[in-house]
């Protein structure tokens, strides 16, 4: 594991760094939101939910040589005994730790950042996460995979996050105190998650400072969709991830503008790391015409079709993205792109086309594993290349901190007013 000296990430200044970050496509993993009880693992990541246990597996499916043999269960037990014998705090490792590892070195071997393997208290966060429930920080938390960095990507309003003045941007250098840099995105993720009503220590660098952060986690109230109505009848939705609550939470929003007279609406997924299947296809359905919202292929080239039936949606629209809008996002802005119904404004997507399922096991436990790739609706594959905008423009940070000027959103209301006016 590579190890990061302060100096270096002093120099990853978050500050001055968001806009070479912003240059171009980052090397950030979709984020990670810090949820219930403990956190949730997977906001970040498009997924579908297929049933299953592992009875219901046949055979390997790949046809390679099965690496659990008893050659390597022998092994396996060399090892536990040679770390119960000569391991220094073997009194504080149990038997469930041990058994909870293998399963998930088994995944990580993949070198798949997207698989891994959920005991039954994390499937059961990350099953009451997708239903809108959480209790933590309030933070998204992305890594950045060429420096080992995990970065704050969001806060949520009136979250403990917000509160204590975590910002966008910031670099986590230490939780509690123990050196995190170089660490896995859900291990950093598994030390900040806590029950309500205790503390985390997080030691973050920001613009060449390192600032010691005390935060109490508690219910955070977030909601997935918010919406008001800016100039000139241009209503304002932002969708902050999919999640199974976010549908409703949509419809409610528009239905809230179009009885305010909206005359053009401007989704803003800037910062929206992705979430479910179900929920942005139905998202896409309220808006897109006849035709497909997008489709994907798994290893033996089966393609899966995900049509929509055409929405009466006739007006302007215009779409925010950042280069934290990532997989599902990438899906609905993808979508309005290819079927021209609308302009992309702001930065570069993520670029994640790939697709996660998750099969439930019989113990309780789960696994998640990468399956196929997926494609926009035009049929173009954005994986590690992400969506172009139709109008490029930076985030002014400096700006925005100041006095919240934003200049990625005043732009977007500048070419729906073109849009508007074109359309008269």
């Amino acid at each position: 594991m590579e190890e990061y000296t302060e100096n270096q990430l002093h120099e990853q200044n978050p500050d001055a760094g968001r806009k070479r970050r912003r240059a171009g496509r980052s090397g950030f993993l979709p984020g990670v939101i810090i949820g219930i009880l403990i956190t949730v693992v997977v906001v970040g990541i498009l997924f579908a939910v297929r049933g299953g246990s592992a009875g219901l597996l046949l055979g390997n499916g790949g046809g390679s040589a099965s690496a659990v043999n008893e050659k390597a269960v022998d092994k396996l037990k060399l090892l536990e005994q040679y770390v119960d014998y000569y391991y220094y705090k073997t009194d504080e490792v149990t038997p469930e730790q041990k058994e909870n590892g293998m399963y998930k070195g088994l995944l990580s071997s993949l070198g798949d950042v997207y698989s891994c393997y959920y005991t039954p208290e994390e499937y059961e966060q990350l099953t009451q996460q997708t239903e809108g429930i959480y209790s933590g920080i309030g933070a998204y938390v992305s890594k950045d995979v060429e420096t080992g960095a995990c970065v704050i990507s969001g806060v949520i309003k009136d979250s403990p996050a917000a509160a204590s003045q975590l910002r966008e941007g910031d670099i986590i250098s230490k939780v509690d105190d123990e050196d995190v840099i170089g660490l896995e995105l859900d291990e950093v993720v598994a030390r900040i998650r806590g029950e309500e009503g205790t503390t985390v220590k997080l030691t973050i660098v920001r613009g060449g400072e390192t600032i010691d952060l005390e935060i109490m986690r508690a219910k955070v109230n977030s909601p997935t969709v918010d919406s008001r109505m800016l100039e000139d009848g241009i209503g304002y939705l932002q969708i902050t991830e999919f999640d199974n609550v976010t549908v409703s939470q949509f419809e409610e929003n528009m239905e809230s503008l179009k009885s305010q007279d909206m005359k053009g609406l401007i989704i803003d997924l800037r910062g929206n790391p992705g979430g479910n299947v179900t929920s942005v296809c139905a998202i896409a359905e309220q808006l897109l015409p006849e035709g497909l919202v997008f489709y994907m292929e798994d290893k033996n080239g089966k393609r899966t079709e995900y049509p929509c039936k055409g929405a009466d949606f006739d007006l302007p629209l215009v779409v925010l993205t950042n280069e934290y809008s990532a997989s599902a996002a990438e899906i609905l802005s993808g979508a309005v792109k290819d079927a021209g119904i609308g302009k992309l404004v702001g930065k570069k997507t993520f670029g994640k086309g790939i697709v996660q399922n998750i099969i439930p096991l019989e113990d309780g436990s789960a696994i998640k594993l990468t399956v196929a790739n997926y494609y926009t609706r035009g049929g173009h594959d954005i994986h590690l290349k992400g969506i172009e905008p139709d109008v490029e423009v930076e985030l002014d940070a400096d700006k925005y901190l100041e006095d919240e000027t934003d200049t990625q959103l005043d732009k977007a209301v500048e070419v729906m007013k073109e849009e508007m006016s074109s359309a008269r």
